[in-house]
């Protein structure tokens, strides 16, 4: 199943970079990120409500060690955000989507390093022909 909306995750990322790129044109990159992190908030709020998430829900089930991730994880993917609606504004949409998408290398050598996930060589060639494909489309 995690397959299956992880595809529909790269699905909505592609729309994320095309409806972004069209509504940046004559916006600034903050702003526009600030509007999207809002609007983003209030979609996933009401889908939590929607599907019974709050039932029981208490901010001390979260220990300091989650809080701390939690908080940490929210700061890289606002400073994400920033940094890709800026570059989608001045850069191409698909070179833009193809170099942040090379977060996929950082994510595996980073979950091998701090996790302890498995880096095989099939692992290390999938990341050398990422490396390799992300070059190639930056640099026609």
């Amino acid at each position: 199943m995690w397959m299956i909306y992880a595809g529909g995750s790269a699905v909505a990322a592609a729309l994320v970079a095309i409806f972004g790129k069209i509504g940046l044109k004559d916006v600034d990159p903050t702003q526009a990120t600030v509007v999207r992190g809002v609007i983003m908030a209030a979609i996933l709020v009401l889908s939590a409500l929607a599907f019974r998430k709050f039932d029981g829900f208490s901010l001390e089930t979260f220990g300091s060690k989650a809080w701390l991730f939690i908080v940490l994880s929210a700061a890289a993917g606002a400073l994400s955000w920033l940094l890709y609606f800026i570059a989608l504004r001045e850069g191409p949409a698909g070179a833009v989507a193809v170099l942040d998408k090379m977060s996929v290398v950082f994510v595996i050598l980073l979950a091998a390093l701090f996790l302890g996930e498995a880096l095989t060589w099939k692992s290390v060639l999938g990341l050398v022909l990422t490396v390799a494909g992300t070059l190639l489309i930056l640099f026609k």
